[in-house]
């Protein structure tokens, strides 16, 4: 273990005696809050915070990081109230430390909910001061590193977290060595047999491997010294999770995975690196496909470097990296990086530091949109992404995705608008399905028409979490604002059944219902009516108490115009179009669902005004509707084409086909057509009676 002593002298490298002596100054106040407190393994807890300290100086943090990783759990654990520290050390470390401190004082149904709640603080604290997740992550790694005293149970579930979150965002923002320490110490502790095993099986490989790395990291050296460069050659190997993932994820054997044979080479500059890779492109024949020059589009999380794969001697498969020192630095170190090569004026965040302050603001936007914690969470887990696709705008700017991105995601990622009015997409310059998965290189333009709206089939194959937050939220308002027309209407229905309407009930007496069921404003219980949670029935006797009974319903039904959208359902059972007569059906959260009069599933509520309203459609009802036809015909060559050549000749659209042979003679075909009305109907029937072999008929009803 560290002592505060040889922690100053390892600081003094890099940072002034005053800054120094804070940091010592943290440790003494942290040592005496702590004080008679021990860890799990016996050793004074302060311990804890100086190892914190420790690992945040290898990354050549500044002074006011390492004051807060020194008193990062005084808040929590000793009872010291955060204005004693900042009055001690100033506003910004009281800040870091606070947006450190575990959510431990709110009480959690779950421990999901709990770690959702923890990671929002978290993601409040981190758009504040960027440097409160480095502590975090420091810490989090220290307990990683001791856990072997916990429990199995507790070790396990800190396991799981570490690899869920922790080891991708260290991941996210750059951080290589302590993504790769995060997951073999998870892997370890979840899986501490498989872990082993391969630990033992990498240990022998390497004996049996180092003849052939030595001969070709020779090789490698002696053309560097040909070409008159210089640069260092270690050989990479592959970390324990890693290899794991690819024995489990590809079904490969772990020689297949521990034929490959990787080299970095560390450079002085970066025109440097493309001679080098000329070099090696010379020396063995390239891998086709495998070249990838992240240096000119560096990944999302700032990670710079040429990755290239060799035929080596034999046929032996290599992978070299080859990236200059500043480079090397930033991969491993990621955003802490930042700190070290930023000068004393230079107040700008760039590069790494600056895509990472990009994502943090990206994590609270969709914070503002989720619903719940939980909901934020897995669209933040969805956007901790390893792997990135790049695609351009139609002006050429670069935009970095997850793979398995759509045109909708790419949309959302250029603008909330842009994605919320998306209609069509050109990929290369061809009209393309939206749904289409994006591929690297590839150029991206946006169709969008001014009122159009986000379609809920979308979530089934968004990725990013923004687009899936900001589509929820838009399908969260679209819904309220039609649930409030739709129960407006129908409230003010019944009540012209009692000579009244909603603009002549007074405001005192609305405010006394409100308050009756427990709603603040007249939109969230018109709301309530639209979703069918409150039966506009009930609400109008309620308003109307004053006054007699309802002379029925009102003066004729509510009219459907086919434009109600979310909340106006047609009934799948008996499939209503324009020109039926039909009933409405209020059904709590769904709205309501429109059904034939005749249809047998509400033949015993038919008649309940509290369950049922009369319906009749708009003379100016717009839309397509579903009806389902069971053809009868004699069985011959081309029956598909034929029956879709006639439906489309009446202007009808087939959306679904199946067929049955009943015998070798007769087949039965069901469709299911999209018409506007009756009317329409009856053409498409005509129609398909002209067909030669059509035997009969029959419109489906439940």
């Amino acid at each position: 273990m560290p002592s505060i002593d040889s922690l100053a002298e390892r600081l003094s490298t890099y940072l002034g005696p005053d800054q120094v002596n804070l940091v010592r100054r943290a440790f003494y106040y942290a040592e005496q809050a702590h004080d008679g407190q021990r860890r799990r393994s016996g050793e004074p807890y302060v311990t804890h915070p100086l190892a914190v300290a420790s690992i945040l100086a290898d990354m050549h943090m500044d002074h006011q990081s390492l004051m807060a990783a020194m008193l990062h759990d005084v808040i929590e654990d000793t009872g010291i109230p955060k204005e004693a520290l900042a009055g001690q050390f100033g506003e910004t470390v009281a800040e870091l430390v606070d947006g450190v401190s575990k959510l431990t004082q709110m009480d959690f149904q779950t421990k999901a909910e709990a770690q959702a709640e923890n990671f929002q603080k978290m993601a409040m604290a981190m758009a504040r001061d960027i440097r409160v997740i480095l502590v975090k992550l420091a810490d989090r790694l220290h307990n990683m590193r001791t856990l072997e005293v916990l429990a199995g149970e507790k070790r396990r579930r800190i396991a799981k977290e570490t690899l869920e979150i922790y080891a991708p965002i260290a991941n996210r923002l750059g951080m290589h060595s302590m993504y790769v320490e995060f997951e073999d110490l998870g892997f370890k502790a979840m899986h501490p047999m498989r872990s082993e095993r391969i630990r033992g099986a990498v240990r022998k490989a390497r004996g049996n491997r180092k003849e052939i790395l030595n001969k070709l990291q020779e090789s490698l050296v002696n053309c560097l010294e040909r070409e008159g460069m210089h640069g260092e050659i270690s050989g990479r190997e592959k970390h324990l999770y890693s290899i794991y993932q690819k024995m489990r994820g590809k079904r490969r054997a772990f020689n297949e995975i521990m034929d490959v044979y990787a080299f970095r080479i560390v450079v002085d500059k970066v025109d440097t690196c493309y001679r080098v890779l000329g070099a090696v492109h010379n020396l063995y024949k390239p891998l086709p496909g495998r070249f990838k020059d992240y240096i000119a589009i560096p990944k999302a999380n700032g990670y710079q470097s040429l990755h290239t794969t060799l035929f080596g001697m034999h046929g032996v498969p290599i992978e070299i990296q080859i990236r200059t020192r500043e480079m090397e630095e930033l991969a491993n170190h990621g955003i802490a990086a930042h700190w070290l090569y930023k000068s004393a004026e230079d107040d700008q965040p760039k590069g790494s530091h600056a895509r990472a302050r990009q994502w943090v603001k990206g994590i609270l936007e969709l914070q503002q949109r989720a619903g719940n914690s939980l909901e934020f969470i897995e669209s933040v887990k969805i956007d901790l992404f390893p792997d990135e696709v790049y695609v351009f705008t139609p002006k050429g700017r670069i935009m970095e995705l997850p793979k398995g991105s759509t045109a909708v995601d790419f949309a959302y990622a250029v603008h909330t608008d842009v994605g919320n009015s998306c209609i069509a997409c050109r990929i290369n310059r061809r009209l393309a399905p939206l749904s289409e998965p994006l591929q690297s290189g590839s150029t991206v333009e946006i169709v969008s028409a001014p009122g159009a709206r986000p379609n809920p089939a979308w979530l089934n194959f968004v990725v990013t979490g923004k687009a899936r937050t900001h589509i929820r939220h838009a399908l969260k308002l679209q819904r309220r604002s039609e649930s409030i027309s739709l129960g407006e209407r129908m409230l003010n229905k019944v009540l012209a059944g009692f000579d009244s309407h909603l603009d002549k009930i007074s405001e005192e007496r609305i405010q006394q219902i409100l308050t009756e069921y427990q709603l603040e404003l007249r939109e969230d219980l018109l709301e309530e009516i639209g979703l069918g949670n409150r039966m506009a029935f009930v609400v109008a006797r309620r308003l109307h108490s004053e006054g007699g009974e309802s002379r029925a319903q009102s003066d004729g039904p509510l009219a459907i115009r086919g434009t109600e959208g979310l909340v106006l359902n047609y009934a799948k059972c008996c499939t209503p179009i324009p020109g039926d007569p039909i009933v409405g059906h209020l059904s709590a959260g769904k709205g309501m669902v429109v059904h034939l009069e005749s249809c047998k599933n509400i033949s015993d509520i038919r008649h309940n005004p509290e369950k049922c309203i009369a319906l009749s459609w708009a003379k100016d009802v717009t839309g397509e509707f579903n009806v389902e036809l069971r053809v009868e015909l004699e069985h011959q060559r081309g029956l598909i084409a034929t029956l879709a050549g006639s439906v489309a000749a009446a202007d009808g659209n087939i959306e679904k086909i199946g067929m049955d042979e009943r015998d070798g003679r007769i087949s039965v075909v069901q469709l299911l057509v999209s018409v506007h009305d009756r009317a329409h109907l009856a053409r498409v029937i005509k129609k398909l009676r002209t067909l030669k072999g059509v035997i009969h008929i029959t419109r489906v009803r439940a």
